[in-house]
């Protein structure tokens, strides 16, 4: 089975070596983002939820997390429809992404 359709499966994710060391407080600002998110989106405020979205866009692929940047846009569009069902549906994909995601550098694990 594809591990990117099995929940039980970790994502395996390659980085540079060279941005290793920021992959770790990276997938730890997406993580606080959940939270962020969520909040804003409670609080009726989808412009704050978009800009979110729109950076997690521009900058997942940066790091190698194409995924990140796919759910980004997901909230971002979703966030200028004011659409909250579909914000907390993405924000729901990045927390299980989060949650499975291992990186890997030069045959190391981070």
């Amino acid at each position: 089975m594809n591990t990117e359709c099995d929940p039980k499966q970790p994502i395996r994710i390659r980085v540079d070596a060279e941005i290793a060391a920021l992959v770790p407080g990276f997938l730890e600002n997406r993580r606080k983002d959940v939270t962020l998110v969520l909040q804003a989106v409670d609080q009726g405020d989808f412009e704050t939820a978009r800009v979110l979205g729109h950076s997690m866009k521009g900058s997942g692929g940066g790091y190698g997390f194409d995924a990140i940047t796919d759910i980004g846009h997901g909230i971002e569009d979703a966030a200028k429809q004011q659409d909250a069902p579909s914000i907390r549906a993405c924000v729901t994909a990045l927390s299980v992404y989060l949650a499975r995601v291992e990186v890997e550098s030069d045959d190391t694990q981070i």
